[in-house]
């Protein structure tokens, strides 16, 4: 997500420098690039200084993930965010914006909503003692391009190519509204508007889905030829139907009059990993794709 952002900033005519633990596989030559980490304080502070605006997507963004190692989610994301916050308060920074999820609202989400929950916290209170500006960004279940297989969708794509077919936890019940990385990556940079200074906004899809409705147009897409097949979910950490189950501070929600339609949207992505993969069934939807 951190590289769509990136390259919306570039293309809003903002002089843009990324900041991560290693090189972006997506820098463009308009873009400087900075390898650093987050926990390291003297490299945080030199790369905010003169900055005036500080996005930060740095940290665990699986929940799996964030489950399994709780002392490493908390350092990560919660020290880091922190260490971040203190660089843009002592370099006089006019915004912060902090990619957190609609699992704050949750209690489902494990270490992951725990942690970022706490980042909102502190957030705000650098706000209320130090006078920092900031933005919360809320996303919803995001898709695209550049995923990886801690994404939803492309965990499903990238199994039905492979293997010809998708497993899925739970009962495909699950409701959900997806938005596009590039969508979403738009919205990140209209919040920066005066409108949207310490506020908290909800950016998430127009076309809310059943999980199953999901798997079964991603099956037609390959022409009915993979399985779908549920298991028991062995834990109740991702929300069925609605993550609203407690108020933390109250978010706007802000949606684009053009976006990309969800079908479209994943029938993109099938393609982009379709053509990865050395697959029979990669290579026939490519072909069939290209007519």
């Amino acid at each position: 997500m951190g590289s769509h952002v990136a390259d919306a900033l570039t293309d809003s005519e903002y002089d843009v420098t990324i900041f991560d633990i290693k090189p972006s596989l997506y820098l463009r030559k308009d873009q400087k690039m900075i390898v650093g980490n987050i926990l390291e304080e003297a490299q945080v502070f030199a790369a905010v200084k003169g900055q005036m605006i500080v996005y930060n997507f740095a940290g665990i963004a699986d929940i799996d993930v964030a489950m399994d190692h709780p002392l490493e989610a908390v350092k990560v994301n919660v020290l880091g965010n922190t260490i971040i916050l203190e660089a843009c308060r002592t370099h006089k920074v006019q915004r912060f914006v902090f990619a957190s999820s609609l699992y704050v609202y949750s209690k489902s989400g494990s270490f992951y909503r725990a942690s970022k929950h706490s980042c909102e916290l502190i957030i705000e209170s650098y706000s209320q003692t130090f006078g920092l500006p900031y933005t919360i960004l809320r996303y919803g279940s995001l898709y695209g391009p550049r995923a990886d297989d801690r994404n939803g969708i492309y965990k499903f794509i990238n199994q039905a190519l492979r293997e010809g077919r998708i497993v899925r936890p739970g009962d495909g019940k699950e409701l959900r509204e997806y938005i596009h990385a590039q969508d979403a990556a738009i919205g990140s940079v209209k919040i920066l508007s005066d409108e949207f200074k310490n506020q908290s906004v909800i950016l998430t899809g127009h076309q809310q889905i059943h999980v199953d409705d999901l798997l079964h147009m991603i099956r037609e897409m390959l022409n009915n030829k993979i399985r779908i097949e549920y298991v028991p979910a062995e834990n109740a950490y991702h929300y069925a139907i609605t993550p609203y189950t407690f108020a933390p501070k109250v978010a706007k929600r802000l949606l684009s009059s053009s976006y990309l339609d969800l079908g479209q949207g994943v029938l993109d992505c099938i393609y982009l990993q379709a053509r990865e993969l050395d697959t029979d069934q990669g290579k026939e939807f490519v072909v069939r794709r290209k007519k």
